[in-house]
């Protein structure tokens, strides 16, 4: 018998699950380096043309799509099969396999996290090379524990299912980040020379506006950070009342999602100015520069241990969104339970993720191969036949149900002429840059 499909509890639930989907280590982790490397304020206007453009019509597809199957990815296929659609079976398995893949990997980043939290616990940081302390453990034997405790969290908070799983983790972990990163960033703009920093951010370079990298990076940032992948949302979707305002709702969660990077900008970016560090630092700017900062800061080890409290709270409220996809792929193919699918389905990404640990130029090689080619592929497959093979006029119907606004036809038309083929477009960039987000 098959398993009764779960359901948020309300409105609020499922913002907050959004949110917490949408909010990550990109917001955080990227968001800061990349615009520290890429001009500061340059680099917003045209990162905020792109979250209209793309993140806001993908995300109202997405769920929309899945609200109005009440059926995750594997629900395409089927609708696929009906149009006689090539590859009809194969082709949802990829963007669950994508978003699997997305969460091997991110769950051995989110085992660093933990790994500096007890660090900044139990030791003192001050007088730590950061460089070869991070370097002491990531692609070694040392990070498979740390693996195993966030992979074991994720697990745990799906097995729980929607309402006492997902969407409670996100009721309280949300309002805590938030809470910690306001307080974090009001401690960042007081240190002395911080306000470069703050120039760095607001007073854009406008020359840096005709480099055409800078506007590819900003479209790789608003695709991938609010998690557009043609799957994970859809899930949520799934899960969805159709008296909910779907539109409204995901401007809610860009709006959220856009501030937390934007709070996570205005807390590395002035503290790496206030102690003469470089704000284009790229990844290491999270495991090596702010611990640093923080090593220079007066009660520098009770911020670092909330710091990356907030860290954790991003990386949890995002992987489980990222394992609930295969999860609920699982439970549907083969009818088994929720708690069976979780361990199954957790446990296995969990054992392919353990060589990751081992080598970080696989574990570079293997993400590169999710969020270059998977991940913007999975979203053509799936969005595109949303936008193009089904009846325009039941996906307008679907866009603006709950909604005062009426915009299902905006959406359509943005969809199939601006958002499908700019995906494509971010799969090419993707190639030939190596990666964009």
């Amino acid at each position: 018998m098959k398993n009764k499909r779960e359901k948020f509890s309300n409105k609020i639930g499922f913002i907050l699950s959004c949110v917490g989907a949408a909010i990550g280590l990109g917001n955080i982790w990227l968001f800061s380096w990349k615009l520290g490397t890429y001009g500061g304020g340059a680099f917003l206007i045209p990162y905020f043309i792109f979250m209209a453009l793309f993140a806001y019509v993908g995300l109202v597809a997405e769920i929309s799509f899945g609200r109005m199957m009440k059926k995750g990815v594997l629900g395409v296929g089927e609708l696929m099969e009906k149009k006689k659609f090539p590859l009809a079976k194969i082709l949802p398995f990829i963007p669950v396999i994508s978003v699997a893949g997305i969460f091997t990997f991110y769950v051995v980043v989110f085992g660093w996290i933990l790994k500096y939290f007890v660090a900044y616990l139990m030791i003192d940081m001050r007088n730590i090379n950061y460089e070869q302390y991070f370097n002491s453990f990531a692609g070694s034997a040392d990070s498979i524990f740390w693996h195993f405790i966030a992979a074991f969290i994720s697990i745990l908070v799906i097995s729980l299912g929607v309402i006492k799983g997902i969407e409670k983790i996100n009721k309280i972990v949300m309002p805590l980040m938030f809470a910690i990163f306001l307080g974090l960033m009001i401690k960042s703009l007081t240190l002395p020379g911080a306000y470069e920093g703050v120039k760095f951010l607001l007073y854009p370079k406008w020359e840096l506006l005709l480099n055409p990298t800078t506007w590819v990076m900003a479209l790789g940032q608003a695709f991938f950070t609010v998690g557009v992948s043609g799957s994970a949302l859809l899930v949520y979707g799934s899960y969805l009342d159709k008296d909910v305002n779907i539109s409204t709702s995901v401007v809610q969660t860009c709006i959220l999602d856009t501030l937390a990077a934007l709070m996570a900008g205005f807390i590395i970016i002035p503290a790496a100015f206030a102690f003469g560090f470089n704000p284009s630092a790229g990844p290491s700017l999270l495991f090596i520069t702010l611990p640093a900062v923080f090593g220079n800061i007066a009660g520098g080890k009770f911020l670092g241990i909330i710091f990356f409290l907030s860290v954790i709270f991003a990386a949890i409220s995002s992987a489980i969104n990222q394992l609930e996809v295969p999860v609920e792929a699982f439970m549907e193919k083969f009818d088994i339970s929720r708690k069976k699918a979780s361990l199954l389905v957790g446990s296995a990404l969990f054992l392919l993720g353990i060589p990751l640990d081992l080598n970080m130029e696989l574990f570079g090689k293997f993400a590169d191969l999710m969020t270059i080619y998977l991940i913007p592929l999975g979203a053509i497959i799936i969005l595109g036949f949303y936008f193009y093979c089904i009846d325009s006029k039941l996906v307008i119907k679907e866009i603006d149900m709950g909604s005062n606004y009426k915009i299902g036809k905006i959406i359509v038309q943005v969809g199939r002429y601006i958002f499908v083929p700019g995906v494509l477009i971010i799969l090419i960039l993707g190639v030939l840059y190596g990666g964009i987000g």
